[in-house]
């Protein structure tokens, strides 16, 4: 390995593949091919780590949005249509083997671009890649119709035959956040490939150089050309031109909720198909009997993990009274113990915010939280001259008024509440009162008030004794304001096709 960038004498490695790849010139792929946008505008990607440019990609138009659209309508009902769903699912088994054969690239790409720590980058390429490439390709030969006795307009019975199937809904356009953009890419792809869609994809103008380096992938694994079309762009022109495109038959989104309203008012036009995953401000509900032994690294990992940029963080935590003080010390001495710094040094395991501007939205929020009056116990600094780093931070003493405790920051900092005799009714009413509803859980070890407290819970996914279980078949997904419909298992591969009836008179 040869160093990619020297900063304070900090010394990165980089294999040879990455260093190729990051020196290249970054174009859009459209219809199988490589080319420029007609913009002739380029977008500069910055490692958040280092603060330094690592490479350009292509800033692409409306008119780029359009001809990759028309590349997927043309593939659509092209040699697309005409390939067996067994052999559909082999062309995504073959992606999956070129992803496990690139793994060390894609997981130093990974990083450099969105600033993930190596053992986090590691982890998700290769349970939410690789392993969701190949639980959707074992979907495609399984998607099946259905026979109805029914006898419409008084036919007799048998002098009629009624069967349904399940047919792809069209062309996807997909628009996908920068927090993990790998494995977001790889979730919108593989149930809308294993469903016979086709796609374009929009990778956040933040982080596309793994979407690209995937699109190498997809040209070496057999998929006919246009059906999968990758167009890099700011979101107000790439991502909205595709949101708006009349050809287009359904959004797959994820990000904010504030975006995610702007695009459905973007798809009213040609009413599609719309998928939204967005925000969340998850509880974490913790009673006095809860193993703390568990507990405490399980709150550190639910509110901190990518540094708390994620949707499904555990960011609200409700304890109660008496084991408060031993859950707020365990957490603060397991953030004390982050190793914090660039993410291909192994030993790091807590990277950089994904921008100066998020950094400066999380430290805003911060300022407001002491300000409203809640307790400060650890962190919220600014560290590091280089980078967009930030102490994982913990609040005690926050009350459900306070910004800090409603609004989601996106960033590494705990809201902690505390409980007594409330009842669980109580505490639920407590936990919900955000508009958000994505993810949550609760500690405990009397399993019936796990279930009764994960009932009242108001989202889409509830664990106990855990946060934010996530797995291939697991459906997942957001009620309220985070989002419509779900993603992952069966229900995840639903929302990419439509069935049609069809009915046989004798």
């Amino acid at each position: 390995c040869k160093p990619l960038i020297m900063n304070n004498s900090l010394e990165l490695p980089i294999s040879k593949e990455t260093r190729k790849f990051l020196e290249s010139k970054h174009l859009l792929f459209i219809n199988g091919e490589w080319r420029e946008s007609s913009s002739g505008e380029i977008i500069p990607v910055i490692d958040p780590a280092t603060e330094e440019k690592i490479a350009e990609v292509q800033s692409g138009t409306k008119e780029d949005v359009d001809h990759a659209v028309k590349s997927a309508r043309d593939a659509l009902t092209g040699e697309w249509s005409k390939i067996p769903s067994h052999d559909r699912a082999q062309i995504l088994h073959r992606l999956s083997d070129e992803i496990e054969a690139n793994f060390s690239t894609l997981s130093e790409i990974e990083v450099l671009d969105n600033g993930m720590p190596m053992q986090l980058a590691q982890y998700s390429i290769a349970s939410h890649g690789v392993t969701l490439l190949r639980y959707y390709a074992s979907w495609a030969p399984k998607i099946h119709g259905k026979t109805i006795p029914v006898s419409p307009g008084g036919a007799m019975n048998g002098e009629s035959l009624t069967y349904t199937k399940r047919e792809p809904i069209g062309v996807v356009g997909a628009i996908i956040p920068w927090n993990s953009p790998l494995i977001f890419a790889i979730l919108k792809l593989a149930p809308a490939l294993a469903a016979g869609c086709t796609l374009v994809l929009k990778p956040a103008e933040l982080t596309p150089l793994t979407a690209l380096y995937f699109g190498h992938l997809i040209e070496k694994s057999g998929i006919p050309k246009g059906v999968v079309n990758i167009v890099t762009g700011l979101g107000e022109t790439a991502g909205d031109a595709l949101a708006k495109h009349k050809d287009v038959d359904k959004i797959t989104f994820t990000g904010s909720t504030e975006v995610g309203k702007k695009i459905v008012s973007s798809s009213v036009g040609n009413l599609k198909k719309v998928t939204l995953e967005l925000g969340g401000k998850s509880p974490v509900v913790i009673f006095k009997d809860a193993d703390l032994e568990k507990t405490v690294p399980g709150v550190a990992r639910a509110c901190f993990f990518l540094q708390g940029q994620n949707c499904m963080a555990g960011t609200r935590v409700f304890v109660h009274e008496d084991i408060h003080d031993e859950l707020v010390q365990g957490v603060k001495e397991m953030a004390e113990s982050f190793q914090i710094g660039h993410g291909l040094i192994e030993s790091n395991d807590f990277g950089p915010l994904i921008s100066e501007n998020q950094r400066n939205r999380v430290l805003k929020y911060i300022k407001q939280g002491m300000a409203e009056g809640a307790n400060l116990v650890y962190g919220g600094k600014k560290i590091n001259e280089k980078g967009f780093f930030i102490q994982p931070t913990i609040f005690t003493e926050v009350t459900g008024e306070m910004k800090i405790a409603k609004e989601e920051i996106f960033g590494p900092v705990l809201s902690i509440e505390k409980f007594g005799n409330e009842s669980l009714e109580e505490i639920a009413k407590r936990a919900n009162s955000t508009t958000y509803g994505l993810s949550g859980s609760v500690w405990t070890n009397d399993i019936s008030i796990g279930h009764r407290m994960a009932a009242l819970i108001d989202s889409g996914q509830v664990s106990i004794n855990c946060h934010a279980a996530v797995d291939s078949a697991i459906p997942f997904g957001g009620n309220k304001q985070s989002g419509w419909g779900r993603e992952f298992g069966e229900e995840g591969l639903d929302s990419y096709l439509k069935t049609k009836a069809t009915t046989i008179m004798y």
